[in-house]
């Protein structure tokens, strides 16, 4: 049996399939030096319809697909794709939906204008990744997340799959962005978010607002240890979690990041 510690990138960017702040590079040079060192890596991230399936050479992985992710009582077909990661031994694995993410812009519309499904399609990926990993049959010693839209994992995982053995052990690192949009995600976002009756209103209190920046409070509040992926953090989440206690942090060490930081804290978490 395998010893190597196990570390699940959960990122809704990473370069060279989606680079939309800096922390793309980050995710891609961490997943390959941490292959490298010895760890075994997985990376999951959404199969958003600018990422070219040709060009990256995107596959259906067809016995991980057939899952059925429910949000706000409909059923989406979850579709997995995978591709490796150009200069490395490394797959990556792509979740789809063809009416969520087969559009060609990410999240507003060449006008601009917010897609009016964000709410859905963010929550169809934190279920959907969750529900990938319960199908790999890989428990993960930590789950690293980054992009606002990972920002409902840390709490699904201290709450309502906090008893499946396959995150029994899993220690989870949120790493806090820049804020990219104004826009609140949907009216009732809580509502939709509220996967299962065992999530109680305090456990989604911290996501009230429903913007981008309490998607990143609620990754951080829930997570083992936090990160700062980015100069342009927010001041007001660089007061709230510089220090939080309780949690290990690394502060941003300016570009290109100091990956050796977060080679030791995955090493001190797991």
């Amino acid at each position: 049996m395998s010893t190597k510690k196990r570390i699940l990138f959960i990122a809704s960017e990473m370069s060279p399939y989606l680079e939309m702040t800096e922390f793309s590079e980050t995710v891609n040079k961490l997943a390959v030096l941490s292959n490298n060192s010895g760890l075994e890596i997985r990376c999951i991230m959404p199969r958003f319809g600018s990422i070219n399936e040709r060009r990256h050479r995107l596959h259906e992985v067809v016995r991980l697909s057939g899952i059925n992710v429910t949000v706000d009582n409909d059923d989406y077909p979850l579709q997995i794709k995978v591709a490796s990661l150009p200069n490395a031994r490394l797959q990556v694995y792509f979740l789809d939906n063809e009416e969520l993410f087969k559009r060609k812009n990410v999240f507003a519309d060449d006008d601009d204008v917010w897609f009016e499904d964000n709410d859905i399609r963010t929550i169809f990926f934190c279920k959907g990744a969750l529900e990938t990993v319960k199908k790999f049959g890989w428990p993960p010693d930590i789950i690293h997340c980054s992009g606002w839209m990972t920002g409902l994992i840390p709490m699904y995982l201290k709450t309502i799959y906090k008893k499946e053995p396959v995150f029994a052990h899993s220690k989870i690192i949120y790493t806090l962005g820049p804020n990219t949009f104004e826009h609140t995600i949907s009216d009732n976002f809580l509502s939709i978010a509220n996967i299962s009756e065992q999530l109680k209103d305090k456990d989604l209190s911290v996501y009230e607002a429903g913007t981008e920046m309490s998607m990143q409070i609620g990754g951080a509040t829930y997570a083992d240890a936090i990160t700062f992926g980015d100069e342009l953090v927010d001041e007001s989440l660089k007061t709230q979690f510089a220090k939080a206690k309780g949690k290990k942090i690394i502060k941003y060490s300016g570009h290109p990041v100091d990956l050796t930081e977060y080679l030791q804290l995955y090493t001190d978490l797991a």
